[in-house]
């Protein structure tokens, strides 16, 4: 059975339609995008603050702060880092 798509989704494929221009670019800052948000959720799941989670892996709070807001360019070990620290581990599944 075929996964149900978002009504996000349902409109970023519209937004696409519309803008191909934009679109060419739009999926790599997108990933970016959840990456970030996916490092957020999981420091707040875990009730931790920016300056909590960046003391238990010894960097400033600046750091996650622009690990979750601009996620892009980051390196697999500092994501990883940041997940054992929540008490969970990175998966990259290539599509």
């Amino acid at each position: 059975m075929p996964k149900k798509k978002s009504d996000l989704d349902r409109s970023i494929e519209k937004w696409k339609k519309k803008n191909p221009e934009l679109a060419v670019t739009f999926d790599d800052g997108y990933e970016s995008f959840k990456v970030g948000v996916l490092l957020k959720q999981a420091r707040e799941d875990a009730g931790l603050s920016q300056t909590e989670l960046a003391e238990m892996i010894n960097t400033k709070r600046t750091a996650i702060s622009r690990l979750e807001n601009h996620a892009m360019d980051v390196k697999l070990s500092t994501i990883d880092k940041v997940a054992r620290a929540l008490g969970k581990h990175l998966e990259v599944h290539l599509t």
